[in-house]
């Protein structure tokens, strides 16, 4: 991997441990992008003017769009100098924090002003790269809606997220007022991260599974570094477990299950050490969703994306943490959380009103998508094509079980590998489905996962199990026959 692994932490090379300052992979791309080829996603992955030119727009943290690139645009006329760069961050601590974090990085002066209400951070331009950084991890953006009724002076003030919180508490089990509502899923990330206690004390956190990789930039940028189990099993679990015990870690962060491996973690044995050495255990439930999983009965603070199955249009972007109220670091994380998603990252009420809209159909969207999955999942595995399949009902389904409600299902999610590993180009170019690395969109949705997420770490991934022609499916509304009609077709190029 480039500039990542520093060194093993024991015999295992399962073990990976990555201190602050060094690379970790980059993280996917553009939700809202359609990259139909194979050739072009190897051209967007290397900047490639003839596929970037024909790009309109993308996945607000990575690829801003175009009314922000607007707003963007005039702040930089009115408030910068020559040589001189502008982000616009929604609020006076998130510009302050990115300040702070942009001089250590670049070691350069920066400085902040006002924008008729919003924040501008204005860098020299050498600083740009790392003030665009900021602005993707930690997910603390303005959103489209909040740039366009801005230009056009109509910009609204008030919140609903606390609505959102009482809607969606009948899923995640949390009260809510322990339901804390972010402008993204990162923000929601960044904010848990700065809430533990252990921080302040120098303690890095633990990784355990092949994570969502922004997830691992968060704790390196915005943490003390982190330590990273690859796979959760055997005797590296069991050490880990017990260095959980010892209190060595400020906070042990899983997913349920991971992306895009689809694993679960044994979380009753991690939630035991975790209560064993005093330690925070973050899930974050976004790959299955909180009507599939009762993560909070044994984390102590659940995030996930809003954006994917919740809200299940792509068309809005948010996030939320949800804190059990009888965990004991409830009191110490609370005040926290709920001041960084009123003051820091907070949804915008634009957007909280469409993802009001949108979350109405969400548990029936996800009896749907469970069926389709499950099905799709089976059929798949038992292709001549296939020579793997990741999906919860077959990936370490006995922790996954362990976790799932009794009326939850295993989720829309899954990847696999063909046969005929060299083939997998022409069977992605031949299939007629959207291609866009995001998930929980109403139609189906498939990506060369690792491909967009690790394109100059391939090899990096391929020693963590996850394979450069793996191939990451979303489903969709469609019908099951209808996906394995248009699997089947592409299959032929097999």
């Amino acid at each position: 991997m480039e500039g990542g692994v520093t060194r093993d932490l024991s015999a295992d090379p399962a073990w990976q441990e990555k201190d602050l300052g060094l690379p970790l992979p980059d993280s996917a791309h553009a939700c809202s992008v359609c990259l139909p080829t194979w050739n072009s996603v190897i051209g967007y992955e290397e900047g490639r003017a003839k596929v970037l030119k024909r790009m309109r727009a993308g996945y607000p943290r990575f690829f801003k769009h175009p009314t922000v690139e607007r707003l963007l645009d005039n702040a930089k006329a009115e408030v910068a100098g020559e040589s001189e760069e502008v982000i616009v961050l929604p609020t006076r601590a998130a510009v302050q924090r990115a300040h702070r974090w942009v001089e250590r990085r670049a070691e350069t002066a920066v400085r902040i002003t006002s924008y008729h209400g919003l924040q501008a951070l204005v860098v020299p331009s050498k600083a740009k790269a790392e003030a665009d950084a900021y602005w993707r991890y930690s997910g603390e953006v303005v959103s489209s809606r909040q740039a366009q009724d801005f230009l056009d002076a109509k910009p609204r003030e008030g919140s609903k997220s606390r609505l959102i919180a009482r809607a969606l508490s009948k899923f995640t089990g949390a009260t809510p007022e322990n339901g804390f509502v972010f402008a993204s899923g990162m923000a929601a990330v960044t904010s848990v991260l700065r809430a533990l206690p252990g921080l302040p004390q120098g303690k890095r956190t633990l990784q355990l599974e092949f994570p969502y990789v922004d997830c691992l930039k968060v704790q390196e940028h915005f943490g003390h570094g982190v330590v990273y189990l690859n796979e959760a099993t055997g005797e590296s679990f069991d050490e880990a477990l017990q260095r959980i015990r010892q209190g060595e870690f400020a906070g042990v962060f899983t997913e349920l299950p991971s992306n895009p491996l689809l694993r679960t973690v044994d979380l009753a044995r991690v939630a035991q050490a975790c209560a064993d050495g005093s330690t925070p255990l973050i899930v974050d439930d976004s790959a299955a969703g909180p009507f599939n999983v009762d993560a909070l009965r044994f984390a102590d603070v659940v995030t996930g994306s809003l954006t994917k199955w919740i809200s299940g249009e792509g068309d809005v972007m948010a996030g939320m943490a949800s804190l059990r109220a009888d965990s004991p670091f409830a009191a110490a994380m609370r005040e926290s959380l709920d001041h960084d998603s009123r003051e820091g990252a907070p949804l915008y009420i634009g957007d909280a009103e469409v993802l009001l809209s949108n979350l109405k159909g969400y548990a029936k969207r996800m009896k749907t998508v469970n069926a389709t999955g499950l099905e799709l999942a089976k059929w798949l595995a038992g292709h001549a094509a296939v020579e793997k399949v990741w999906h919860p009902s077959l990936t370490t389904r006995e922790n996954y079980d362990a976790v799932r409600r009794s009326s939850g299902g295993y989720g829309g999610l899954l990847s696999f590998t063909l046969k005929a590993p060299k083939k997998t180009p022409k069977v992605y170019d031949a299939l007629r489905l959207s291609k866009g690395p995001s998930f929980g969109t109403p139609f189906t949705l498939v990506c060369p996962y690792v491909m967009l997420a690790h394109y100059s770490e391939l090899q990096w991934a391929e020693g963590c199990g996850v394979p450069a022609h793996l191939l990451r499916v979303s489903c969709g509304l469609e019908s099951p026959d209808t996906l394995k009609t248009v699997f089947d077709e592409a299959f032929s190029h097999a």
